[in-house]
């Protein structure tokens, strides 16, 4: 579906614990607002702390799921329940930094059958978390990726090579890659040292997660190719919903 000077405000959540502190969560409302400026793509953007996206229903309605950083998240469970939601939905879904690291958690939980998967950041005494701590932090980290060809990643980016920025001490363990590929996630981003740092499900309308966060490349002027391609994919979503009204 082509996107037009008519296309219908999209309603997007952004799940997370909005502070101040938290630079991705300062950048956010102005990276939309050079969207509906420069591209047309308006979205309305609605905060929704992680409490209230554990309760039944929250996120209903909205044509768009972005998890924002901030983890540790004041519910876990909600933060689940939003990555479950828009899965499950099929609502264009985005998970940076944290979000893709609880992405992976949901899925390997409701997914792959791992029950007992765990963040070591909220349960450190699991002895094979899922996510785990990094051996180097990257907190305030810069460093190139590379990108499979063929993936949403690549097609988004138009490069097989990309630099993000990071701030974040934990990353999925490399043991339980096997079982998430083989229960249908892609991974289609890695660092030089193979560490996997993008995560797509290709049988979903748009799904992607990135350890980076998008939202502090460049000046914060202008939003990154994958926030766009989100405010696209939840343009979409919305004049399909319209439409079926």
């Amino acid at each position: 579906m082509a996107l037009t000077a008519h296309a219908p405000t999209a309603r997007l959540a952004l799940v997370g614990d909005r502070s101040s502190a938290v630079r991705s969560h300062v950048r956010v409302p102005g990276l939309l607002d050079s969207l509906a400026r420069h591209d047309g793509l308006v979205v309305e953007p609605y905060w929704i702390p992680t409490e209230d996206a554990e309760l039944p229903g929250a996120l209903d309605g909205f044509d768009g799921v972005w998890l924002l950083p901030g983890s540790p998240y004041r519910s876990e469970a909600g933060a689940l329940a939003a990555v479950r939601a828009a899965r499950e939905g099929g609502v264009p879904f985005l998970g940076t930094c944290g979000g893709f690291q609880h992405a992976l958690l949901e899925y390997a939980r409701s997914v792959c059958g791992l029950d007992d998967a765990a963040h070591a950041e909220v349960a450190p005494e699991a002895a094979a978390p899922l996510i785990s701590p990094l051996a180097c932090s990257l907190v305030g980290h810069e460093g190139p990726v590379t990108v499979v060809p063929g993936t949403l990643a690549a097609r988004l980016l138009g490069a097989d090579r990309t630099v993000e920025r990071y701030h974040c001490s934990y990353a999925l363990d490399p043991a339980y890659e096997d079982v998430l590929r083989a229960h249908g996630l892609r991974f289609s981003g890695a660092d030089e040292a193979g560490g996997l740092r993008i995560v797509e499900l290709p049988d979903h309308p748009f799904f992607l997660g990135t350890l980076f966060q998008p939202e502090l490349a460049g000046d914060g002027t202008r939003a990154h190719p994958l926030i766009r391609a989100l405010a696209e994919a939840a343009v979409r979503h919305a004049a399909l919903r319209t439409a079926t009204q």
